[in-house]
């Protein structure tokens, strides 16, 4: 019959159904199996991360693929600095308990590569170690430096979002998942500079919130702390000890060796630290330091400002305004100018109060002026150079009171309009680090082996950071060499001059003494004197002498034309002398004599610059400047001379005091 008749299209339809419909039971069978899960555990710690788990149970009576038991972080907050490490408690369990008859005090031994979760300890003031527990609790992280946790005996990778199996990591700023942006690295080197008025000096200071930070000292001299927190209060630490200990609940790890000692610090900090060095020997010592600085000064978007107008469309504007993350306020804009890599966000703009204005006004009414933004504001133009490159200079700007239209034009106004702020300083001091100053080396051996010779030392200029840089006085520089006499008596004629120094001392002396650094103003600058023009006796050097300037953008240096430097210009020739021609003592010339030894002498100037009052004020209220007059003078009968007679001293720093402070009356 035709019902009951199937074609083969309709027979492959049937199967395929039937085994969709065996292939969907057989998954709902399997999920079935399980019971639900059940609710999460309590926490295996109350803080510094710990596990709590989760179980389900298997309703059938054959094998339930998957697994019974799941497991997540929590109590994810740090623990109070007394509260001490988890790993060490579970040591510390132990010590009522013998072991192989004998009362010990456990310890903890970390970071086992081989086992990291099993509860390894030693025995206080002995090498024994002994595995207590083949697992460590649930929450006790594998290594001291890392969030991953051990959970039923495994390691656990945990991210620093606190979640297992991410890979999630904290950048150099503490940041999880970061870019790195919001600190930055510093690096240096400290060199002890000794002094019989010193016994101390501070070799760097290490701000709030810092990580990462690593001290190494080479040298007799010894390392200690000062720390001062946000809330002023001081304090001390003499880091006399090797050993792991807390300064204001940061972790110092402290390592002191006969010839070195080395200070790590993971951070952050919670205050601000000075790292000082503590001379204990005449010997140099050296620091070497890296640690990453938060930038503490960061730009924030305000909320939009009120509408310009109150109905029929008007504008609204947001601003942006420099947040200190440390006191948890707003601070001037210059603090956020200071880091390169702070940009401040640009205004953004929307239309507002679009509703029509009613009938029965017929304008539209624009807000009073004192809610109308952009708000009149203070603005400055850049501060001038400083008066002076060391030991402490003023420097000065012009301040304003401007106004910004929505279209972003700028015009200035009168000054009450900005009262509602306090006025930017116009005068402040700046380059407030020491001037550098001469630092003389150990002497030399004699020149003689008997009888009377000379002696040399290198004379360097060192600067505040103790590197060696130019801009020493000659006039309070240290002589390079001396006379000596050797007690032995010798058995030839006596040579009429002390005998020279051979090379290297001699020429270690000259070429040392004579650093100049680049700096932004143009100066002159010499290169490397060239060989002696003969190998013995006296010849001549060369050198070249370049005009040229530091780019503080590229911070690359460029030439100059020579006039576009001021001042005196090196010489460029200068004798030189590389010993006597033959073994026997030198006869000199009078010649000769003034060539080597004429460059050495020091004399006083006739004429040179002094101060002669302050111009009138720049401003008559409101804060001005008045800058000091300087002029050429001849020393004996103090009257003025020509300028260009003074050119061999130096030009003094400009000054500059402040007047008028009063504020100028409304108008």
């Amino acid at each position: 019959m035709e019902c009951c008749r199937w074609t083969t299209a309709g027979t492959l339809l049937l199967a395929s159904l039937i085994l969709s419909s065996r292939t969907a039971r057989s998954e709902e069978d399997r999920d079935s199996l399980w019971d639900a899960w059940g609710s999460w555990s309590e926490c295996s710690r109350t803080c510094g991360g710990g596990a709590s788990y989760s179980l389900r149970r298997c309703l059938s009576s054959k094998t339930c693929e998957g697994r019974n038991i799941r497991y997540r972080t929590c109590s994810n907050v740090d623990c109070p600095p007394e509260a001490g490490d988890f790993r060490a408690q579970q040591c510390s369990a132990h010590n009522d308990v013998k072991y192989q008859g004998q009362l010990y005090e456990w310890l903890p031994v970390s970071n086992d590569p081989d086992n990291p979760c099993s509860l390894k300890c030693q025995a206080r003031g002995t090498a024994l170690v002994v595995e207590l527990a083949p697992k460590v609790l649930d929450g006790t992280r594998c290594y001291t430096e890392s969030l991953d946790m051990c959970i039923s005996g495994l390691c656990q990778i945990v991210g620093c979002d606190h979640q297992l199996g991410s890979a999630v990591k904290e950048d150099n700023c503490g940041v999880c998942n970061g870019d790195g942006s919001t600190c930055r690295l510093v690096r240096g080197q400290y060199k002890s500079q000794l002094s019989a008025s010193k016994l101390d000096d501070t070799v760097v200071a290490i701000p709030y919130g810092s990580r990462q930070i690593r001290l190494v000292l080479k040298g007799p001299d010894h390392l200690y702390l000062e720390t001062k927190t946000l809330q002023g209060v001081k304090s001390e630490n003499s880091l006399s000890t090797t050993g792991s200990f807390l300064v204001e609940n940061s972790s110092i790890d402290f390592q002191k060796f006969p010839d070195k000692e080395i200070l790590r610090i993971s951070g952050p900090l919670t205050a601000d630290f000075t790292i000082k060095i503590h001379y204990a020997a005449a010997a140099d010592s050296s620091v070497q330091f890296i640690f990453y600085q938060p930038i503490i000064h960061r730009w924030r978007e305000t909320d939009f400002f009120p509408c310009s107008a109150s109905c029929g469309g008007g504008y609204q504007l947001t601003s942006a305004e420099c947040f200190d993350l440390r006191s948890n306020r707003v601070v001037a804009d210059q603090y956020c100018h200071y880091y390169p890599e702070n940009i401040k966000p640009k205004p953004k703009l929307q239309e507002c109060n679009l509703d029509p204005c009613p009938a029965s006004d017929g304008y539209k009414q624009i807000m009073p002026y004192d809610l109308y933004h952009p708000l009149p504001r203070w603005e400055s133009t850049p501060w001038t150079a400083c008066s002076s490159s060391c030991g402490g200079g003023i420097q000065s700007r012009s301040v304003s009171c401007v106004e910004e239209d929505i279209q972003g034009h700028i015009s200035p106004v009168e000054e009450w309009k900005c009262m509602y702020t306090p006025k930017m300083p116009v005068v402040q001091p700046c380059n407030i680090f020491d001037c550098p100053k001469w630092l003389a080396q150990e002497w030399s051996p004699c020149t003689v082996t008997c009888g009377q010779g000379l002696r040399y030392r290198v004379v360097l200029c060192i600067d505040h950071r103790g590197m060696h840089t130019g801009g020493c006085s000659t006039k309070t520089k240290p002589h390079i060499k001396e006379e000596c006499v050797v007690p032995t008596p010798c058995y030839k004629p006596k040579e009429k001059l002390p005998v020279e120094a051979k090379l290297p001392w001699y020429k270690q002396a000259q070429e040392l003494e004579e650093g100049t650094a680049v700096s932004e103003e143009p100066s002159f600058i010499p290169e490397a004197w060239s060989t002696c023009s003969v190998t013995c006796g006296v010849g001549s050097q060369v050198r070249l002498v370049k005009c040229q300037v530091l780019l503080s953008f590229s911070q690359s240096v460029a030439d100059l034309p020579i006039d576009e430097c001021e001042g005196p210009k090196p010489v460029s020739q200068r004798a030189c002398y590389s010993g006597p021609c033959s073994g026997e003592a030198p006869e000199y010339t009078p010649e000769e004599t003034q060539l080597l030894y004429g460059s050495l002498q020091e004399f006083d100037e006739l004429y040179d610059w002094e101060y002669e009052g302050f111009t009138e004020c720049s401003e008559s209220c409101g804060g001005g400047v008045q800058e000091a007059v300087v002029t050429c003078l001849n020393k004996q009968t103090r009257e003025i001379a020509d300028e260009t007679l003074c050119v061999s001293s130096r030009r003094p720093p400009q000054l500059l005091k402040s007047c008028s402070l009063d504020p100028c009356p409304p108008r």
